[in-house]
């Protein structure tokens, strides 16, 4: 039930914008204040969908109101209610953050298509919100061991910075998870987050996909294309499992990292980007440098921040919170109820030896919970949880 707000100092306009919107929806629960400060103190204690604000009031003005509220709720939107002498103060509301403006006396159809408006954003931004956390939630890293609490801290001191990031750990232990944090938790958050796996592309394709190429500058080449660097211009890209990249495609990362320029591949047209790099491995790079495979001027630019991701093994005392975790998950995805495991059958779990570390887990939760009985026992466990 949408919850509404009319903030006006004139009990006969409050009555009236009250009146309106009741009758237009029967849903609509309408409060009312008589001032700023009253309007204030209702935001603070509940919770509203729209607020309906006047701009000349006693003890607080609209504008006041509004430069409040946007601090307390910034996700309310708000109305401005506006006399003809007000117009030229309620264009400058809009630009503080108001969704919109109404002239006294209030038009019906006018009045009415603001609150309609006003709620559908509501809702739309609540979506947005949900959406958001349920993509935070995806990439959530579980743990409470000393290693993952140690990436934790680090996260929070590096992602508000711009500074380069090199992720290294096995296969399946969660580097992708570290990355996603940096980028959730930096100023570029709201800019794309590109991914690119060096691993999944052929060398003599992993130039064009990282920086473009002009039509006719190779076979197959149809058409001029963007690559993932220009994709991601002022935001992040990942570049996971970076030690597979060719030699060639890396002189021409070490160039993006010094000059902050690219060139499509078949130009020699420079293209200014402004991009954040962090990158992924699962290889020695000290080991692939001294073997002539790794540029090593490129590796003292891609670890300004080095970040280790243990293996599953070293942090068995979190293997408890991840199958929670992934019981949880995998019931949402399936839209069944959560099956529990048994405190033995945890235990059994923890002394596995993980080799394909915590995606091996998750595969391992996923096959328990379609084939194992309603709470997961030790003996589903051994049945189930082999090779």
């Amino acid at each position: 039930m949408p919850k509404i707000l009319i903030i006006e100092d004139e009990a006969s306009i409050r009555r009236v914008l009250k009146k309106i919107i009741s009758e237009e929806n029967e849903t609509y629960e309408v409060d009312e204040a008589e001032d700023g400060l009253i309007g204030i103190d209702m935001i603070t204690k509940s919770d509203y969908d729209l607020v309906l604000c006047d701009i000349k009031m006693p003890k607080m003005d609209g504008v006041e109101v509004l430069e409040r509220v946007k601090k307390l709720k910034p996700e309310i939107p708000i109305v401005m209610i506006s006399g003809h002498g007000d117009l030229d103060t309620a264009v400058n509301t809009m630009r503080l953050g108001a969704f919109d403006y109404i002239s006294k006396p209030p038009d019906l159809n006018r009045l009415l298509n603001t609150v309609r408006n006003a709620l559908d954003k509501k809702e739309l931004v609540a979506q947005n919100i949900l959406l958001r956390s349920k993509v935070s939630k995806k990439y959530e890293m579980i743990g409470t061991s000393e290693a993952i609490s140690h990436i934790k801290t680090m996260i929070e001191k590096v992602a508000p910075t711009d500074a380069r990031v090199l992720i290294t750990g096995q296969n399946g232990t969660g580097k992708e998870l570290v990355a996603h944090w940096l980028h959730e938790k930096s100023e570029r958050s709201k800019a794309p987050m590109v991914e690119v796996n060096c691993a999944a592309i052929p060398s003599e394709l992993i130039e064009s996909e990282l920086f473009g190429h002009v039509k006719g500058s190779f076979t197959g080449a149809v058409k001029d294309r963007s690559g993932k660097f220009e994709t991601a211009n002022g935001g992040t890209i990942f570049l996971d499992e970076i030690g597979d990249m060719s030699l060639s495609a890396q002189a021409k990362v070490l160039r993006v990292l010094q000059e902050n320029i690219i060139s499509r591949v078949g130009s020699d047209k420079d293209i200014k980007v402004d991009v954040r790099v962090i990158a992924a491995t699962n290889k020695d790079l000290q080991k692939e440098i001294a073997n002539g495979k790794f540029r090593e001027d490129l590796y003292h630019r891609l670890a300004v921040i080095l970040i280790n991701v243990p293996a599953l093994a070293e942090r068995r005392e979190d293997i408890p919170l991840l199958i929670k975790f992934f019981a949880e998950q995998i019931a949402e995805e399936h839209g069944t109820a959560v099956k529990k495991f048994s405190d033995k059958a945890i235990k059994l779990l923890q002394e596995y030896e993980w080799t394909g570390n915590i995606r091996e887990l998750r595969n391992v939760v996923e096959r328990l919970i379609i084939l194992g009985e309603k709470e997961i026992s030790e003996n589903d466990v051994k049945l189930f949880a082999s090779k």
